[in-house]
């Protein structure tokens, strides 16, 4: 089934402000990381800053991440474009 021009726009919309939300998270743990001190466990801090940046580019769950935008994009688009 061929999706209409405003339901792709609106998956796309979601999308992004998926993708959105997900980056105020990624600036919340850089913040946190930012604000480190030599007593603290960097690694893990890292490693755990590497777990958010992967959830939101790959998706998890529920949502489709960076990639679920970007399929929302090239369907919105061949949609616009013809």
């Amino acid at each position: 089934m061929t999706k209409s021009l405003e339901d792709a726009r609106k998956e796309l919309d979601d999308e992004f402000q998926s993708v959105r939300k997900g980056l105020r998270k990624i600036h919340e743990e850089l913040e946190k990381l930012d604000k480190a001190g030599p007593e603290d466990d960097l690694e893990g801090m890292l490693d755990d800053f590497e777990g958010f940046v992967k959830k939101i580019r790959t998706g998890g769950l529920l949502g489709g991440g960076a990639k679920g935008h970007r399929k929302a994009l090239k369907e919105y688009r061949e949609l616009t474009q013809g």
